[in-house]
């Protein structure tokens, strides 16, 4: 049986995990479920596969889906710095890992939130011919946007302060939890099991290391993951791609959405004016199933307007 932290009840998360050792010992968790074409799903911070609970159940019975929860996150191992190396390259290479391990014949479908954008994109960006479609949940593969300043709750995390809330409180996963849906607040049983895996000093390590790993110049140990990925995506561009948008996102706003046409102007745009950044659990009943829709292989042609989706410019679709 697979434990689950305190406030996590098999009703909410009604799945048996597996585990794959990584890095000399380190025990990743994921789910695997369904049989068919495979999906893989990656969270960011400070969440879990928790996060996609809802959409694997609604995938599992004609796709594998795939849902990891990084090294220190969810019902993953949390080791001290002194056993993981808490970066970028790190998470990459665990994704590369796991996807060796289950030897995958077919392309894969990825579905991205938050940081789980960036490894999934730089995975993808090393692998584009393992790429089958692709699903963007307000995130990003990217840079910070010139046009956007580094938001001051993640820069204040990088402080001594911060790092005293993260690790002592909890804040970050707690405070996600509270400002992460606008359209209808998450209760407070699905705010205590967002949190739960973070329950201890110890075990909020990656919650404050994620944050602090965020590249803001050539120096930073992201930087150059980052770079390369950024560089990488134009071999991307020819994947179908879904992206499904909170407006109301704190950190992936209104600019990280306009960096996402720009790059890739011809994927499905769908916005969610009043929803903010956990949009699976905001907009659950759009969203879902038009990420379902989406990857069970529609052949719509351009020019129908099945999604409601808009171009740059605004012209429809």
């Amino acid at each position: 049986m697979t434990y689950l932290p305190d406030g996590v009840t098999p009703e909410l998360y009604p799945f048996e995990g597996k585990y794959l050792e990584v890095r000399g010992g380190l025990r990743l968790h994921y789910l695997d479920e369904g049989a068919g074409e495979p999906v893989l799903m990656l969270h960011g911070n400070p969440s879990w596969s928790f996060y996609y609970r809802d959409l694997s159940l609604a995938l599992k019975n004609s796709r594998r889906v795939i849902v990891p929860d990084h090294i220190g996150c969810g019902l993953s191992d949390k080791p001290g710095d002194d056993r993981y190396d808490y970066t970028l390259q790190s998470r990459v290479e665990d994704i590369g890992a796991l996807v060796d391990s289950l030897d995958l014949k077919e392309k894969i479908t990825l579905v991205v939130h938050d940081w789980g954008g960036m490894i999934g994109f730089a995975w993808a960006a090393r692998n584009p011919e393992r790429v089958e479609k692709l699903v963007v949940l307000n995130t990003a593969a990217f840079f910070l946007p010139s046009a956007k300043a580094f938001p001051a709750a993640l820069a204040l995390v990088r402080t001594p302060l911060g790092a005293l809330l993260v690790r002592g409180f909890n804040a970050f996963a707690r405070g996600a939890a509270w400002i992460g849906c606008k359209r209808r607040r998450m209760t407070a049983g699905l705010r205590a099991a967002y949190a739960a895996p973070y329950n201890s000093w110890k075990n909020r390590l990656a919650t404050l290391r994620f944050v602090e790993d965020i590249p803001l110049g050539p120096g930073d140990k992201a930087y150059a993951v980052v770079s390369e990925t950024q560089d990488k995506l134009p071999l991307l561009a020819d994947k179908p791609m879904l992206v499904c948008w909170g407006l109301k996102d704190f950190v992936f706003d209104r600019h990280f959405l306009a960096e996402w046409r720009r790059r890739f102007p011809s994927a499905r745009v769908r916005e969610f004016p009043d929803c903010g950044h956990y949009i699976l659990e905001d907009a659950k009943e759009e969203v879902i199933p038009l990420i379902k829709d989406f990857i069970l292989g529609d052949t719509i042609p351009h020019g129908v307007n099945r999604y409601g989706d808009t171009m740059p410019h605004g012209v429809p679709r």
